[in-house]
């Protein structure tokens, strides 16, 4: 849960739809937009603190984190 608090904590302001579905067998997948950015089931363990976000700065670009301006 960690991934999606740090998600909307930092990027509110553009995230128009955020969705939590689950799965089987613990699986994990973070999507922006159709592109995958992390897979649980693709790295064979879950997302380190941080990491997602990390992904998602890098996928969406120069966009302010929420309340930067």
């Amino acid at each position: 849960m960690s991934a999606a608090k740090d998600l909307l904590t930092n990027y509110q302001h553009v995230i128009e739809r955020l969705t939590l579905t689950t799965g089987s067998q613990g699986v994990f997948d973070v999507t922006v937009d159709g592109e995958l950015i992390y897979s649980k089931d693709r790295t064979g363990r879950h997302d380190e603190p941080g990491e997602v976000l990390a992904l998602f700065e890098k996928t969406v670009g120069d966009v302010k984190r929420y309340g930067q301006g």
